[in-house]
């Protein structure tokens, strides 16, 4: 028995101690230590010796127990422990790994590219608060309390005086009360409104723009606008002055562009008729100047709004609104 136990120690030495990977370290363990083992059909021959053998034969087999299992785990830390070596290893030889570029959102990138446009016309930049008071989202534009317009503005109110701001209009009184004309602006945002299904969201962004002086007439509002147009699309774009209505400004107008898409010619995206809608404008109401203290003798404007949504699928060729706030990086990286 004695000679047996050495042998069977001297077998696992070995095999333990050439042991490269921790599934044949396994097996080991289940070959000498499992519940039908080598070392358990040894403990089942021990009631088989001569009663005065059996106590030194189960203190030498708990022994060789005792040995394998502390080779085993000796083993499994050396193995461990060079996996871990070779994994922080650094191969010159291998290939870099490319460092991903982040890109400025298609919504940003179109909103800066207005900006610019208009401030090498000479507007300055502006903005406002996102939650803003009716006075200056509403009553100081022209539209009181009860007025029908409101209903076109879809409002998130947060208390009766308190609203979500339903349009960056808000900013152009106040700048006019703090500055008299000329005035040259434009203002730039995330806007909200009650309103959302496949071609709208609760949140948009919004940029709207101020010109006031001394003889502002409607043929500079055409001439700043198609101005614009021709830089942020091309100057083969044609564009169209169509009557509408406003409750900020008289006389107040749409302005469509030949559809970028079709160039005219008649497609889905402009319902075939060659042409799409892409801002509002119109020569400021008398009310409000009289609201923020300015001449009406003295003084006419214009304004106009557009979205910048809008203005970033026709720049970019986008069917699909919801694409904007998908955060898809698929999508968001090609731009």
């Amino acid at each position: 028995m004695q000679d047996r136990i050495a042998q069977i120690e001297k077998e696992a030495q070995e095999g333990i101690g050439s042991a490269e990977t921790l599934d044949s370290l396994d097996l080991l363990s289940t070959k000498y230590l499992g519940r039908k083992g080598v070392l358990t059909g040894l403990l089942r021959e021990i009631p088989a010796l001569p009663v005065e053998e059996r106590p030194v034969a189960g203190k030498a087999a708990n022994v060789l127990k005792q040995v394998i299992e502390s080779a085993i785990e000796q083993a499994r830390s050396r193995i461990e422990l060079e996996s871990q070596d070779g994994a922080a290893g650094i191969d010159i030889t291998l290939p870099g790994r490319p460092v991903h570029q982040g890109a400025i959102h298609p919504i940003t990138q179109v909103m800066e590219e207005i900006c610019d446009i208009f401030l090498r016309l000479g507007f300055d930049i502006v903005e406002g608060p996102e939650v803003e008071t009716d006075y200056y989202n509403f009553e100081a534009l022209n539209i009181p309390k009860y007025h029908p317009a409101r209903d076109m503005q879809d409002t998130f109110y947060v208390s009766d005086s308190i609203v979500l701001r339903t349009h960056t209009s808000g900013s152009q009184p106040r700048v006019m009360e703090k500055q008299d004309p000329p005035v040259r602006i434009v203002s730039p945002g995330k806007v909200f409104r009650c309103d959302s299904d496949v071609t709208h969201t609760p949140m948009f962004h919004q940029i709207e723009g101020l010109m006031v002086d001394e003889n502002i007439s409607f043929s500079d509002l055409k001439g700043i606008l198609t101005t614009f147009v021709h830089q942020f699309f091309d100057d083969q774009t044609a564009l169209r002055f169509r009557p509408s209505f406003f409750p900020f400004t008289e006389p107040s107008a749409e302005v469509d562009i030949q559809c970028v898409m079709c160039r005219g010619e008649g497609c889905r995206i402009c319902s075939k008729t060659g042409w799409l809608e892409v801002l509002g404008s119109g020569m400021v109401h008398p009310a409000v100047f009289e609201n923020v203290g300015y001449d009406t003798e003295k003084y006419t404007g214009f304004a106009f709004g557009m979205g910048i949504e809008r203005m970033a699928m026709l720049k970019f060729g986008i069917d699909d609104l919801r694409k904007f706030f998908d955060n898809d990086l698929r999508f968001l990286g090609q731009f």
